[in-house]
């Protein structure tokens, strides 16, 4: 039976059909869950995807972060489920304390919106497993916070720990040490800026690296007993 990952939509989210399109590509189910799911059963991954939660009032993902469904994703990551967030789905996982640091608005004060280097810095996360470590990949960069900061203290445990997953090859928003992405201390939980499901087609570009993505998590879960 093939993996199903689940696509949680909030009020404002805009990249959860290519995060549905990006999962089926890559050879997985993908569940549509929204805001208010009270329960996450029968899925085996939860992406949360990017856009504007709530009109990203207060700040970016500060009001998603008390959606009834964040509740049961933070129990489910807490007990080693996969999961992953992409541009404001990874400020929602810095806003729910899942991952550190927090992502401010970009340092030249503008919006970015274009193909974007990555180096992939660590395979061993559940997302990333796919991909061998210095492998460069180019995902669409496109939002306005996208600045990843952190005090010194906890850049330099996420260095130290390995758990830097990505990092800007041309750093499009001045991101503090050109990370792009980073990692739980498990490995099961993955937040990134540029947008992986955007770069699954030859068609629509520029990449098809983001299907790794989705392979990672699939070998991931073929070491364990997927449902």
């Amino acid at each position: 039976m093939s993996a199903r990952i689940g696509i949680v939509t909030f009020p404002g989210s805009l990249d959860d059909r290519d995060a549905a399109r990006a999962v089926y590509l890559g050879g997985a189910e993908p569940v549509r869950l929204w805001h208010d799911d009270a329960q996450i059963s029968g899925v085996d991954g939860v992406w949360l995807p990017g856009g504007f939660s709530y009109g990203d009032y207060l700040r970016c993902g500060a009001i998603a972060r008390f959606s009834q469904v964040m509740d049961t994703v933070k129990a489910a990551a807490d007990a080693g489920m996969p999961v992953i967030g992409v541009c404001n789905g990874f400020q929602v996982l810095c806003e729910s304390h899942l991952l550190p640091g927090a992502l401010v608005r970009n340092a030249h004060l503008r919006y970015r919106n274009a193909p974007t280097r990555l180096r992939v810095e660590t395979e061993r996360t559940a997302w990333t497993r796919a991909f061998e470590p210095g492998t460069e990949v180019v995902f669409p960069a496109k939002h306005g916070e996208g600045r990843y900061v952190a005090d010194e203290a906890v850049l330099d445990e996420l260095e130290d720990s390995g758990r830097v997953v990505f990092r800007y090859a041309d750093n499009p928003n001045g991101s503090m040490r050109d990370i792009a992405g980073v990692c739980s201390e498990a490995g099961n939980v993955v937040g990134l800026m540029p947008h992986p499901e955007h770069a699954v087609e030859a068609l629509t570009g520029p990449s098809t690296d983001g299907l790794g993505i989705v392979a990672s998590v699939l070998s991931h879960l073929s070491e364990g007993a997927v449902r």
